[in-house]
Formats: structure tokens, C-alpha cells, sequence
């Protein structure tokens, strides 16, 4: 029968056990099988042949072609000139990468309970697509976090519970429900970010995402030996944040996968000439294509990104797998087939298979025994799974150990063909790799894939290896998986339209469907179908070839509520700083939109040392306005100057930040300047007026800005000047340090100035010190009027007084005069400080002498209304002091003051306050003329 005859004959499925390639060692003229067509029942018998009668090589004793049904293990020993070398060209140097994608992997170790299949993951997953396994889940869930872990996709692993699980798998259903531990360990993630972020220079930026997948990994093992140290109930919160770290540190992977292929190859362009050399090598022409085609070469990187992921979560393989120990295929029907034999008459009447060769089944329509219809369907599902996380030499391994290796034959002719002696003229001839019947055998999977005749998960297996996706995408279980499919496919199939183009195609392929061979693929094409598909996941998987969309998805999820988590917007935020070190063209609003709401978190979480640096990062007014807004809410000194040191240290304008948070705290409330005889006295400070005091410490950690410390202090000073505040104006006065004037005209003569000050600065000066005046006068009356409260009683000589009554009285007397002394002082003090608020120097009380300042309309009308307030307001009280004290004669003087035109106090006076201040002197002439002077106090002349 000839070769193609044998691909299509009925019954007898033929399976390309090509391994490495058909040789005969020329010494000894032994076949060394090293590739061949076998079906498997040949393959089988072959192997019983072997067991009995191994042959040995005369050139090299000890090495044998050796097959062994009794233990089921293949072991295919060569001769030296025909062993096969793993070569560096034949894996795409991105992640060994192959035509198809697979991935060869290490054996690696696994623990499993007997007779159940080992876990696969410690939490449930759903696929996030490109550019983040992160992101894709926001698009359609809710975000909530407490409803997070209610809504995953099952684990792909979840096709092995058989009704129990694993210690593991229990770990993780007890750690939904744990509360503090996890969440806890992961809040560091902020700080550590930035800190990786600073600890790489701009050109890293590829170790920077390394690192940061790193960083997402250790947080997640520390949750896992969290979760394994404590027995106490979990929350779905800490799982939902193990869970985001988990998707993070994989979409960190890609985006560093993708972006340095695309740099690297960017670098490459302008040196590199595309030249095409014709070759008769599969693998050549396979690479040739990976090396220009950038389509090709980043779906593989997304194939290889998928399966780092599920292998990621199927863990450690131990060579220790019980259930898979035996050394016999289908023992348990043989083991009933001997009794049959030995027991003809035991009454056995279920009919089984009555050979053991591997088509048996398919070629007699008769059934296993249910155990090892059992071991098979689970031995295929597990193989799925391997081959699903690219460990395709784990899975031939275990296809081996479970007495399948013809099974682990099947899955080695993917292998493209290359014999380097064609080309090569060298002396020594060297190991030629791959298959070079693989069309055939790509034919045969194809057809054992559309067969139903066969386990749902073996015929998955073949779609994988023929590129047959309509058989594959049943098996796929969750959105990641589909992806997976469609990308496999799609690089499998443009490396086979790639040999068909070059000529090396077979006639054989040919007898594939036209719907493979001549499919048109492409990425556009892959994302219109995957989001065609019923996943409740939408595919975001654009976002990593179009930013622009990115941005969009961005600018989404952030106008929705519940508010983002935090990791997530971790995640955007050096998403968007990563790409802005590549250079990238952004959308700026939605940059500063993800920037701004992750700055949000992090004063919400109180991390007072991360802020300032990613505030630095918004433009340059909205960083000032964002960092004023955080340092409101800082109320202790020494967070407040550490936030001002990390402000300068990223580059923020401190000055401009400082002044910003001071006038949006002083400028918060609405109150207006009213009249003082219409407002009640206001001593008492609110919590509102409290920020406004301390908000001034802003302004008085750096010297340089003690100029602007008097104009905000003057500012708030008014307003509480013009409500009556006085005791809350002194401590705003008192937070400014005694030596700022000195220090102002200290710096401005370090600036080599021989001008004068600005006016600016001229001008708070004179104001600082009005209000100074101003508070020293009202301090002063307080103290008078207390004194003149707590007067003693004036005493009286007690008449034919004894000595201790005399002695007595003496002393109140003196008392007395004591007090009245003490009054007579408080009084001069009064009178002097009132007199320098009304006959303030130079133009007057709260008049600017420099007019050649910058205007500032508010400022102008607020002073000029506290002089309407305040000078009337300090006149009545001077008279109350003089009227008190009987100095009616200098309370008449007053007036003459009032009225001069020199200081032109009657012009802040309304109306009715001269009405008022008239009738306080026709007072005190009333009181004059009773004592026998004249209206002025004067004498009387007769």
C-alpha cells in the first residue's frame, strides 16, 4: 500500500509517530527508528517484537531500539551519527517559539492525592485579554469588590473534579472568606511600585515591567503562605485582590513581551536588508518568516503569553504520580480478558474488546472496561491541559508513564523539517531535525480531530497540532482558553500558507479543507471573532495594538460606580507612565484622568509619600491645584513639611502650591465685610476659623516665602478684623515669626537689589503692621476694661476707729490708690494705642503708601471697609476709656481730631455714628458745665 493509500484507509487511523527522522546506520545496517508511518496497532506489535528479540547495535553495544510493552516506556536509542541535537534555530527566540506554537517545556513535578487528578490553580481565573488580563474583566463586571469572586470563570483545571478536592483547592475555598492577612500584605504595593519606578533609569523600561511582575508575584506568595499559616475565615476582598495580582503580574508579561519585540525589531529595521535566501528547510523558511513578519511573530507571543499563564497556574509535576504508576495499558481490561480466558464459564456477558492494540476499540465497535474508559478519558483531559500550557514534552513524558507511548509518538510530528548537510559541505554529517512527513501527519490529526468517534479532549488535542479550530473551541472553557485557539491557529496557519507559498508544500496537505488552506487570518479578523463569541467577557484585546482604544476603555471605567479598585488604577496609572517612556502619543485628558483618580487613592489611603511624585506627572497648574488640595487635609507639622520636601524633590512649584493652599482655605467661606454696629461680637472661633489659622504654617517653613506669609496672613486677618474676630486675628498675627520683616528686606539686599522693595511687599508690610496697631489698641481696652471692673471698694475713715480698724482701713486705702494708679496707667497706655490707629503715620490707617503696586481690587475694598469699621469703632472706644475716667476735656479734644483735614477721620464715619459721637460730647460738656466749667472745660471767667 503506498503511503497516501495508507493515510486514507478506512478503520485503521493512521497517526505520524515521527519522532525525529528514518535513518539506517550505515556500519552495522540496522534500522534505527528514529521516525516512521506506523498505524498504532503495528506500532503495538512492533513493540511486543522488541520486548522479546531487542537488537544491538554491533557498532556500539548496549544501544538497542528498544519498545517495551510490559512497562510501557519507549526508549529510541540511535546511533551517534543519528542522534538528534537540540538546535538553537528551532524555537522562535521569543519563548521556543514553533510552527504551531507549542511550547517545548522541562519535565516539572506536581503532588496529587491518589486516584485524583492534581490542582491546577490556587484561584479561580478568567481570562483578562490583551493588553491586560487585568483590564478585560471591568468591561462588563461589577466592580464591586465584594461581589468579585461570585463572578469568575471557573479555573480551566476545573475538568478534573471528579467529586472531591485536593488540599489545595480547599486552601483556596477557605481563603475566599479570610479577612485581614492578604489584603494587608498587599497595600505595600504602592510604595513598592514607586520605588521600582524610581530604581530604573528611563532607558530600562523592559526591567521596569519585569520588575513589576515580580513584585505582583511575591505579593500573591505571600497570600498563599498567609492563607496556609491561619485557619481563620477569608473574605472574597482578599481574594478578589490576590486574584487582580495575579491577572497584573501575567499582563505585565505581555505588555514586556510585546513592546520589546516591537522596539527590538524597530532597532533592527535600519540595519537589517529584507532579504529572502531560498531554501529547502521548513524550519528555515519558518524563521525567515517569524524574522520580517511582525503579525507572525507578536500572535506568538501572545500564544506563548497564554500558555505561561496556564502553566503557571498547573504548577510543580512530580515525578510521582500514583495514579499514573502502572506499568500495563488498560489493565483492567486485561486483567478481564484473562479471566474470560481462565474462566470460560464465570458467566461474563458484557461484551469488551478482544485485542489491546490502541485501535482496537474504534476497529471492533466494543467498549474498555468503564475503569479504563475512566483513565483514558482523564488521562486525555490532563494531556489537553499540558499541551494547553505549551509543556508538550511533559505530556509525551506522561504518555510514556501511563503505557501510551505511542500516544507520545503521535505528538512529536509538528517537528518542521531540517537537514542541515544539504547545504551545509561540512565533513561531518550533522543531525537533521524535524519530520519530513509532517504533511501527512498534519493530514491525520486533521482527521482524527473531525472523528467522533474518539474522546472529546483526544480530538482537541489533534485540532491543536493540525490548526483545526472548529474542533478545538468546544474544549475551551473559559475566554482565555479561546483566545489561545484562535491565535494558534492563526500562526499555524500563516506559517503553512508561508511553505505552501515557498513550494515546499506536500500534495498530501492538499487533502486538508480549502477552509484551512485558504483562510485569511489576521489579527482584525481574530478579534472580530472572538468578540462574537458568547464569552461575558468583552474582547479588549485591541487596546494593545491601538492605545487610542486603550484610552478609551480608560476614560470609561472611569465615569463608572462603584469606583475603580486600587490596584487597578495602580496598574493604569504606570500603564500610562510606561507608555509615556516609550514616547507614545496619549490622549491627554484621559492620562490626566487616571492619573488624577489614582492620586485620589492615595490621599484617601493616606500615602503621604507617594503623592507628590505622581502629582509631578499632571500638567504643571493642575499639579499645584492637586497638591494644594492634599496638603488641606494635612494637619500635623511634621507631615506638613515632609509632604513640602517630597513636593520639591519631584520637581513641584512648593511656592505656588503653598500659596494655592492658603487662599483656597481663606477664600472658602462667602462671609462679607459688614458694619460693626450690626454684628454681634464673634470671639468665639469656629473649626472653620481654626484651618484658617493654622493654614498660615504653610507659608513659614521656608524663608523665602515670608513675604507671601504676610499678605495671606493679612488677608485672613481682615476678614476677622471685619467680623469682630479679634482673638482669632492674634493667633493668625502670632503664627508669623517676629523677624519676617527683617527677614524680607534680608533677602531682597541678597539679591545684590539697591531699589527699594517691591511695592507688594513695601505695602503688607505697612498692613502687617496697621493690624499690629490695630490689636495692640484692642488689647489694651480689654485689659483697662477689666481693670476697671474689678475696682475695689473706695474706703471710708471709720470714725473714733480702734488701732486694728485703723490699721485696716490703711491698708484699703492703699489698695485703693494702688488700683487707681494701675488705672491711670492703663489709661495713658490705652489713649496711646488708639491714637496710633487713628493717627496712624503716613497717610493713615490701612492707607498703602506705594500706589505703584500691582492692583488688587478685593484688597483695596477690604481696607478701605475696615477702616469704616474699625477707626469709628476705636474712637467710641477711646471715648468710653476718657468718659470713664472723667477726662471729659480730653474727650471734647477728640473732636477737633475727628474733624481735622489732615486726617480726615470724618469721612469713615456714617451718619449716625457722628450723630453718636455728637452726642457723646454734648455729654461730656453737660458734665462740664455741672462742675462749673465752661463747655470746652475751661474756667469760667467772671
Amino acid at each position: 500500500m503506498t503511503l497516501k493509500g495508507l493515510l486514507f484507509s478506512s478503520h485503521i487511523h493512521t497517526l505520524l509517530c515521527c519522532c525525529v527522522h528514518v535513518c539506517v546506520c550505515g556500519p552495522c545496517q540496522i534500522l534505527h527508528i528514529c521516525g516512521c508511518v506506523l498505524n498504532r496497532r503495528r506500532l503495538w506489535q512492533l513493540s511486543r517484537s522488541w520486548r522479546r528479540h531487542p537488537q544491538e547495535c554491533p557498532q556500539e553495544p548496549g544501544r538497542v531500539g528498544h519498545l517495551a510493552h510490559g512497562e510501557q516506556v519507549v526508549t529510541l536509542r540511535e546511533h551517534a551519527s543519528c542522534q538528534r541535537q537540540p538546535q538553537r534555530g528551532e524555537s522562535h527566540s521569543m519563548q521556543d517559539t514553533n510552527t504551531t506554537g507549542v511550547s517545548a517545556s522541562l519535565p516539572v513535578t506536581v503532588r496529587e492525592k491518589k486516584l485524583h487528578w492534581p490542582p491546577v490553580t490556587s484561584f479561580p481565573r478568567v481570562l483578562f485579554s490583551p493588553p491586560s488580563a487585568l483590564l478585560g474583566y471591568v468591561k462588563s463586571q461589577n466592580l464591586d469588590e465584594s461581589d468579585w469572586t461570585n463572578t469568575l470563570y471557573p479555573s480551566p483545571m476545573s475538568v478534573f473534579e471528579d467529586g472531591s478536592f485536593t488540599d489545595e483547592v480547599n486552601m483556596s475555598a477557605v481563603m475566599l472568606k479570610e479577612d485581614d492577612p492578604g489584603e494587608a500584605a498587599a497595600v505595600s504595593l504602592f510604595p513598592e511600585f514607586l520605588q521600582s519606578y524610581l530604581h530604573h533609569s528611563s532607558s530600562a523600561v523592559f526591567d521596569l515591567l519585569e520588575d513589576y511582575e515580580t513584585i505582583c508575584q511575591e505579593k500573591t506568595l505571600q497570600k498563599l503562605v498567609l492563607r496556609s499559616a491561619t485557619t481563620q475565615q477569608k473574605t472574597s476582598k482578599t481574594a478578589s485582590v490576590a486574584w487582580l495580582l495575579e491577572q497584573e503580574a501575567v499582563t505585565w508579561r505581555l505588555i514586556t513581551s510585546l513592546y520589546r519585540d516591537r522596539i527590538q525589531t524597530a532597532m533592527e529595521d535600519g540595519l537589517m536588508m529584507d532579504v529572502t535566501v531560498p531554501s529547502e528547510s521548513e524550519k528555515v523558511i519558518m524563521e525567515q518568516l517569524f524574522q520580517r513578519d511582525g503579525v507572525v511573530r507578536q500572535s506568538q507571543l501572545v500564544v506563548d503569553w497564554l500558555e505561561s499563564i496556564a502553566k503557571d497556574d498547573i504548577g510543580d509535576f512530580s515525578d510521582n504520580i500514583e495514579y499514573y504508576a502502572k506499568t500495563v495499558y488498560w489493565e483492567n481490561t486485561l486483567h478481564t480478558l484473562k479471566l474470560r480466558r481462565d474462566k470460560p464459564m464465570a458467566g461474563f456477558s458484557r461484551p469488551l474488546v478482544t485485542e489491546l492494540d490502541p485501535d482496537a476499540p474504534i476497529r471492533q465497535k466494543r467498549p474498555l472496561a468503564d475503569l479504563d474508559r475512566e483513565d483514558d478519558a482523564r488521562l486525555l483531559r490532563y494531556l489537553f491541559t499540558l499541551i494547553r500550557a505549551g509543556m508538550t514534552d511533559e505530556a509525551q513524558r506522561l504518555c510514556k508513564r501511563c503505557g501510551q507511548a505511542w500516544r507520545a509518538a503521535t505528538l512529536e510530528g509538528w517537528k518542521l523539517y531540517h537537514d542541515p548537510n544539504i547545504n551545509g559541505g561540512g565533513a561531518e554529517l550533522e543531525p537533521v531535525e524535524g519530520n519530513p512527513h509532517r504533511c501527512v501527519w498534519k493530514v491525520c490529526c486533521w482527521r482524527m480531530a473531525e472523528e467522533e468517534q474518539f474522546n472529546r479532549h483526544e480530538r482537541a488535542i489533534y485540532a491543536v497540532l493540525s490548526g483545526n479550530l472548529r474542533q478545538l473551541l468546544p474544549v475551551c472553557e473559559t475566554w482565555e482558553d479561546t483566545v489561545w485557539a484562535y491565535f494558534r491557529v492563526l500562526v499555524d496557519t500563516l506559517v503553512e500558507q508561508e511553505m505552501r507559498s515557498s513550494g515546499l508544500s506536500h500534495e498530501e496537505l492538499e487533502e486538508l479543507p480549502r477552509e484551512y488552506l485558504e483562510a485569511s487570518w489576521t489579527m482584525e479578523k481574530v478579534f472580530e471573532e472572538l468578540q462574537a463569541t458568547e464569552s461575558k467577557v468583552e474582547c479588549v484585546c485591541v487596546c494593545v495594538w491601538h492605545v487610542a482604544g486603550l484610552m478609551e476603555e480608560f476614560s470609561d471605567w472611569l465615569g463608572r460606580t462603584p469606583p475603580l479598585p486600587g490596584h487597578l488604577l495602580r496598574f493604569m496609572t504606570h500603564l500610562v507612565l510606561f507608555y509615556r517612556s516609550l514616547g507614545m502619543q496619549l490622549k491627554e485628558e484621559v492620562c490626566v484622568d487616571v492619573l488624577k483618580a489614582y492620586i485620589s487613592l492615595l490621599v484617601k489611603e493616606k500615602q503621604l509619600e507617594l503623592i507628590a511624585f505622581y502629582v509631578s506627572h499632571l500638567p504643571i497648574e493642575m499639579a499645584v491645584t492637586q497638591y494644594a488640595r492634599f496638603l488641606e487635609e494635612v494637619t500635623e507639622n511634621e507631615q506638613r513639611r515632609r509632604c513640602l520636601e517630597l513636593a520639591s524633590k519631584a520637581g513641584l512649584d512648593v511656592a505656588a502650591i503653598t500659596k494655592t493652599v492658603v487662599e483656597t482655605v481663606r477664600e472658602r467661606d462667602s462671609e462679607e465685610f459688614s458694619h460693626h454696629d450690626l454684628t454681634p461680637a464673634l470671639d468665639t472661633g469656629t473649626t472653620e476659623d481654626q484651618q484658617k489659622i493654622d493654614i498660615i504654617d504653610w507659608l513659614v517653613f521656608d524663608p523665602a516665602q515670608r513675604a507671601e506669609a504676610l499678605k495671606q496672613s493679612n488677608a485672613i486677618m481682615r476678614k476677622f478684623l471685619a467680623s469682630k474676630k479679634h482673638e482669632a486675628a492674634k493667633l493668625v498675627f502670632a503664627k508669623v515669626p517676629k523677624d519676617s520683616m527683617r527677614e524680607i528686606y534680608h533677602q531682597w539686599e541678597e539679591q545684590g537689589m539697591n531699589m527699594p522693595l517691591p511695592a507688594e511687599e513695601e505695602n503688607a508690610i505697612r498692613e502687617h503692621l496697621c493690624i499690629r496697631a490695630y490689636l495692640e489698641a484692642h488689647e489694651a481696652f480689654n485689659e483697662w476694661f477689666r481693670h476697671l471692673n474689678s475696682s475695689p471698694v473706695k474706703p471710708t475713715a471709720p470714725a473714733q476707729a480702734k488701732f486694728t480698724e485703723k490699721v485696716a482701713y490703711e491698708m484699703k486705702e492703699k489698695e485703693y490708690k494702688n488700683w487707681q494708679g494701675r488705672l491711670e496707667a492703663l489709661t495713658e497706655e490705652v489713649k496711646e494705642r488708639i491714637y496710633n490707629v487713628l493717627l496712624f503715620v503716613d497717610g493713615g490707617w490701612m492707607v498703602d503708601v506705594r500706589e505703584d503696586a500691582e492692583e488688587d481690587s478685593e484688597r483695596s475694598v477690604q481696607m478701605a471697609l475696615l477702616r469704616r469699621l474699625c477707626l469709628p469703632m476705636m474712637t467710641f472706644l477711646l471715648l468710653t476709656v476718657l468718659q470713664r475716667t472723667a477726662r471729659h476735656q480730653e474727650s471734647l479734644r477728640l473732636a477737633d481730631i475727628i474733624a481735622s483735614d489732615q486726617h480726615r477721620l470724618y469721612e469713615v464715619f456714617t451718619r449716625e455714628e457722628l450723630q453718636k459721637f455728637l452726642q457723646k460730647m454734648r455729654e461730656s460738656s453737660l458734665l462740664l458745665l455741672d462742675k462749673g466749667l465752661d463747655p470746652l472745660g475751661y474756667e469760667l471767667q467772671s
